[in-house]
């Protein structure tokens, strides 16, 4: 079995609604994305012998969901009072709502899910929110 990784970070905020601690309140992660894919085979194709895949091609798609939430504020669907997200809409601000509370054990499974879906014979996801505390997803 042939494992890959790449990882990629970005910078976010968020709180967890209805949670009962300091994490309650609005703050911010580097998040850093570890993903892992397998393959039991190479290719063996002229322009991808001997690789499951080309890094750069993995890394780019990685890169681009971790763009997309780059610099944001992450917030579960209708956490927020209806008045407060709309001033922050009115000021610009990137707002993107999930369906489900963002805490790295469910950051790690979109993540995981948003790669599957780009044909990747996926291993695992690790989300790192601080440099010690990391959550991993697999199937």
């Amino acid at each position: 079995m042939y494992i890959l990784k790449t990882e990629a970070s970005f910078d976010s905020a968020h709180f967890l609604a209805g949670y009962n601690g300091k994490c309650s309140n609005l703050h911010g992660h580097r998040w850093k994305i570890v993903l892992e894919v397998q393959t039991e085979e190479l290719k063996e194709d002229v322009q991808h012998k001997g690789m499951y895949v080309d890094f750069g091609e993995l890394k780019k798609d990685l890169r681009n969901i971790a763009d997309s939430m780059d610099h944001a504020l992450i917030i579960e669907r209708n956490s927020l009072k209806e008045t407060t997200f709309e001033a922050l809409k009115s000021e610009n601000f990137k707002i993107i709502e999930l369906d489900f509370r963002p805490t790295a054990e469910n950051m790690a499974k979109y993540f995981y899910e948003k790669i599957k879906i780009l044909g990747y014979n996926m291993r695992a996801v690790t989300v790192y929110e601080t440099p010690a505390n990391s959550a991993t997803y697999m199937e």
